[in-house]
């Protein structure tokens, strides 16, 4: 935060699935001061469930301030939101509902209370018709889940101020997140366009019959995706381009680049491929406890978090 900015200490949680309970853990591990609400059956057992479950992951990074005793849970969206500084709303991807919650968040909060909807796919320019103060509402998409992956994709609408852009920014910086500023509205964002291309080729090919579900998996994680979590695509291609960097790559595989790129195919969703898929991935999963291999699985995502920043910053 600026000097002159009121540090946020006190966040409110509207919308408690997953990807609520997830935001709702961080912000606890960060030492902020969390108020929650949703509306659904059992929802405030089920928040303190989920966070509990996400806690052991964040022991690492845990700030002095950290407690789950700073989690108070309410029934009214109003009384969960009237005291707080920023709001991370999670509510159901329909623009009816969104339009709802906005309008009982604003009937409870003063015009500079900021608003960052998580929506994964729609448009903020949306969320904010029909707003009293649309200047402060704002995208703070994460990348799920949460309480693990530091990428939260800021975008603005038509009607949100550059300053709410740049105190949801701070804010992020400020937690420990890494946001990203996206400078024009499309849908999907852009890591999950980023995703979505990679399906696309992935489904192709499993139709296809070119490979196998299990050895595609292997193909990323065993492959690219190990360079890619550490540097980005733009990144890898100029180390790949020996001393000549980035632009000997453009210059002399371009065309083979472009070559693939029109070589990519389309292989629409329909009932045998999702069935094709579906059992590639359970067959994949045959030898495995799933709940024992998501476990494994955080734990070498905050290892290589922790490494990451052991080694210093990175582009």
């Amino acid at each position: 935060m600026s000097g002159n900015e009121l540090r946020i200490d006190h966040v409110a949680v509207v919308g408690c699935g997953v990807i609520g309970a997830s935001w709702a853990a961080y912000f606890l591990a960060r030492g902020l001061s969390v108020t929650a609400t949703d509306p659904g059956e059992n929802a405030e057992a089920e928040l303190h469930r989920l966070v509990r479950s996400f806690w052991p992951a964040l022991q690492p990074g845990l700030s002095n301030e950290a407690s789950l005793d700073k989690l108070r849970f309410c029934t009214d969206i109003g009384d969960a939101v009237r005291d707080a500084q920023f709001i991370q709303e999670n509510g159901p991807e329909r623009l009816d509902v969104k339009h709802a919650i906005i309008a009982k968040i604003e009937a409870a909060t003063s015009a500079n209370t900021l608003i960052a909807s998580s929506s994964s796919g729609l448009l903020v320019s949306q969320m904010q018709q029909g707003a009293l103060h649309p200047e402060r509402i704002v995208l703070g998409h994460p990348f799920n889940p949460p309480h693990l992956i530091p990428l939260v994709e800021v975008v603005g609408g038509e009607h949100t101020s550059d300053e709410t852009v740049q105190r949801t920014m701070a804010f992020y910086h400020a937690i420990g997140k890494k946001p990203i500023h996206i400078r024009v509205e499309v849908k999907g964002h852009v890591a999950n366009r980023l995703q979505a291309a990679l399906w696309k080729e992935a489904c192709y090919l499993v139709d296809q019959g070119v490979v196998s579900v299990a050895d595609l998996d292997t193909a990323i994680s065993q492959g690219p995706g190990l360079r890619w979590a550490l540097l980005g695509p733009f990144m890898n291609l100029h180390f790949s381009g020996g001393v000549g960097g980035i632009e000997h790559l453009l210059e002399h595989l371009g065309p083979p680049i472009e070559d693939w790129w029109a070589d990519l195919g389309h292989a629409p969703l329909t009932t045998e491929t999702k069935k094709k898929i579906s059992q590639g991935v359970r067959d994949e999963l045959k030898e495995h406890d799933e709940a024992a291999l998501i476990q494994k699985r955080d734990a070498l995502l905050m290892a290589l978090l922790d490494a990451k920043e052991r080694a210093g910053k990175l582009p």
